[in-house]
């Protein structure tokens, strides 16, 4: 009888620590983006898949909405232990990662044919240093270009002289562009930006259509304009204390489903920034563009900017000049008929 309840007792220990080891792999994931989005879809089914094929090992579970707080938050709480990830734009992963954010340098690429290149080169370079800074991801999604959004038409430096610009919390380059052009840079994390607009603590905001309409900002402001200022794109950052205690089987599953996800969202976002485009188009948005003398103006004040903090340590100086090289063997090839690939 003592034999039969020593066995029972190691049985119940043993159901109890399979218990506890699933319960460790549950992840806690936060965005900013909104319930019902397409990315909030996309990560459901893509958590779904993945605990079926972990065998129930690996669960995600989504804090969307931001109910979670902006991502500096987010970050805090992943460093405590509250959260194992979250949804980053680059900028907001800059903190743990700078060189993260050398793709969204202001007007460094002319289109997204150029950024395809570059890109090609360099993302498993990002991809690496994220893991040296403690995170693991799973590929970026593009968000298409940053345009200027506003109240009153803008397509020269003029116009936004006494307006107050949105740059996000903690994002230096920006906040030295404005400067540089002597604009009125004003501070906020993504989740306040629409009370901003709604307030009228703010005038003026650069984001992609995409995002512009997926957090309701369009409907707070009357022009778009088109200049390309900089490039923007997405991540999912997961803390790799976490990932490291899944098993190497684990490991590779969470990597193949979610990299599958990533790369779908990826070559989707060309023409979700087509469609977005339309769309603010058709809902009475007027479409400016800018004057190309000030354009120029606006380029070379950005360069001077990069160059600048690069040099002081913001980002790898190096990571840009490597950058700058792939785009001019880019344009040199664009500009000789020769096609990216060499052919």
């Amino acid at each position: 009888m003592r034999r039969v309840k020593s066995v029972g007792a190691s049985l119940l220990l043993a159901v109890l620590l399979l218990a506890t080891a699933v319960h460790a792999a549950e992840f806690k994931i936060a965005t900013v983006a909104p319930e019902g989005s397409q990315w909030m879809r996309d990560i459901r089914d893509a958590a779904k898949q993945l605990k079926e094929r972990s065998e129930g090992r690996v669960v995600i579970k989504l804090y969307g909405g931001g109910v979670m707080g902006n991502e500096k938050q987010v970050l805090r709480k992943i460093r405590i232990g509250q959260l194992h990830g979250g949804a980053f734009t680059a900028g907001g992963m800059a903190e743990k990662y700078p060189d993260i954010i050398v793709y969204g340098l202001p007007l460094l690429f002319g289109d997204l044919d150029e950024v395809g290149y570059v890109r090609e080169r360099m993302d498993s370079t990002l991809m690496a240093g994220l893991e040296k800074a403690g995170f693991v991801s799973f590929g970026f999604a593009g968000g298409g270009f940053a345009l200027i959004f506003a109240n009153k038409p803008v397509t020269t430096t003029a116009d936004m002289r006494g307006q107050k610009i949105w740059v996000p919390e903690g994002d230096r380059v920006s906040a030295a562009a404005m400067e540089a052009l002597r604009l009125s840079p004003v501070a906020l994390p993504v989740t306040d930006v629409l009370t901003g607009l709604q307030t009228g603590l703010l005038d003026v905001v650069a984001a992609p259509p995409v995002g512009v309409i997926a957090l309701q900002w369009h409907t707070r402001v009357k022009y778009m304009t088109t200049t390309p200022l900089m490039y923007t794109m997405g991540l999912m950052a997961v803390d790799s204390r976490a990932f490291n205690k899944l098993s190497a089987a684990d490991q590779e599953v969470f990597r193949a489903v979610m990299g599958g996800v990533y790369r779908r969202l990826d070559q989707q976002s060309w023409d979700d920034d087509k469609a977005a485009r339309v769309a603010l188009e058709s809902s009475g948005i007027n479409v400016v563009d800018a004057k190309p003398a000030d354009v120029d103006i606006w380029r070379d004040a950005g360069t001077g900017v990069n160059t600048r903090l690069g040099n002081e340590g913001v980002f790898s100086p190096a990571l840009l000049a490597e950058l700058d090289r792939h785009l001019t063997e880019y344009r040199q090839r664009a500009s000789g008929g020769a096609s990216a690939d060499g052919s």
